[in-house]
């Protein structure tokens, strides 16, 4: 069985083969540009992904050695995203499928995370408890088979990524915040600032938004505008860092010691970073659980988990029509 998968969310095109249940083909192109501007332009990123989204295709079918008339599923991001960048590869990919006569299948970007994982040569173990951690979401989540997850919390706020982003802009570093925090963390004294974390009472929910704005009074309260010595900046970043690492830990923490799980797995663009990677791992290391971690291709936004998850959920005998319609965010119920 031959899927071509296609990723098109945000500021990453991205195109994969999966053949007889190998990965052949993962290009990913991304979107440079839009740090010039602070962040992700949606305009400008859905022109980016017309642009290439063909040559994309087309290179994936050749390292492949396939022609498009060897793919039987066509699997495409339909949300959450920013709609006019889901809408080029969630288009592109129905008109493909209708066009060849080929199943077609959309995708939940979210579940195309959880699932990432199993990209790895060694994979998880049902049931194992997810940490997804990007820049719209944070999520943590119990994964009892392919088709039942239930969510144990999310962010009331702003996602552990998005908070990245905003120090990252506070300090002057500019977008995308999470690798230009973590350079700077390495550099800095994590102990220097006690940052607050949130702690919400009887719950897996997570928040973000007051360490965020602790950082901000911080850099108010000491410097001139962003006139902020390096060394500063270093520790502000290391300081940061750290506790939004500890908020990440400590739920899951608390969901291990309450839920039998075999493994754990983190995933999500913020699960490159090195630092939460290791927490993540020391956690497993006390629990003594399996720890599985998406090499950094597929921590990121990447159409091989897109691909990996329609191919699961053709198996397990989901279908989509072409009619199916691009989604901008999480609805409450996608979990049960």
């Amino acid at each position: 069985m031959n899927v071509l998968g296609i990723e098109s969310s945000c500021d990453e095109t991205s195109v994969a083969i999966i053949s007889d249940d190998k990965l052949t083909s993962n290009l990913i192109s991304s979107q440079d540009f839009h740090s010039k501007y602070g962040g992700v332009v949606p305009e400008l990123s859905s022109r980016a992904h017309l642009q290439i989204i063909i040559p994309l295709v087309k290179d994936a079918l050749t390292k492949s050695n396939l022609e498009l008339s060897d793919i039987d599923l066509i699997c495409a991001t339909a949300g959450p995203g920013l709609i006019g960048a889901l809408l080029v590869g969630l288009t592109f990919a129905k008109g493909l499928a209708f066009s060849l006569n080929k199943t077609f299948l959309a995708v939940n970007h979210i579940e195309g995370h959880i699932f990432s994982g199993f990209l790895m040569e060694e994979k998880p173990e049902f049931p194992f408890l997810a940490l997804v951690v990007s820049g719209g979401h944070t999520l943590l989540l119990l994964v009892n088979d392919f088709m039942d997850i239930k969510k144990l919390g999310s962010t009331v706020d702003d996602a552990a990524g998005e908070a990245f982003d905003k120090v990252s802009k506070m300090l002057g570093l500019g977008y995308p915040g999470g690798p230009k925090i973590q350079s700077h963390a390495q550099n800095g004294n994590a102990d220097k600032i006690n940052f607050p974390i949130a702690d919400l009472k009887n719950s897996f929910n997570f928040s973000f938004s007051g360490l965020k704005t602790s950082v901000l009074r911080h850099i108010q309260k000491n410097y001139q505008g962003t006139n902020i010595p390096l060394s500063d900046v270093n520790d502000i970043a290391a300081s940061f860092q750290m506790a939004v690492v500890k908020a990440l830990i400590r739920n899951a923490e608390k969901a291990l010691s309450e839920y039998d799980v075999n493994s754990i797995c983190l995933a999500g663009g913020v699960a490159a970073n090195k630092a939460l990677r290791n927490a993540v791992i020391t956690l497993g290391e006390k629990f003594n659980k399996k720890v599985i971690i998406p090499a950094m291709e597929y921590c990121g936004d990447n159409a091989a988990m897109i691909a990996y998850r329609g191919q699961k959920l053709f198996e397990n005998d989901v279908t989509s029509t072409l009619n199916v319609s691009p989604f901008p965010g999480l609805s409450a119920d996608i979990f049960s």
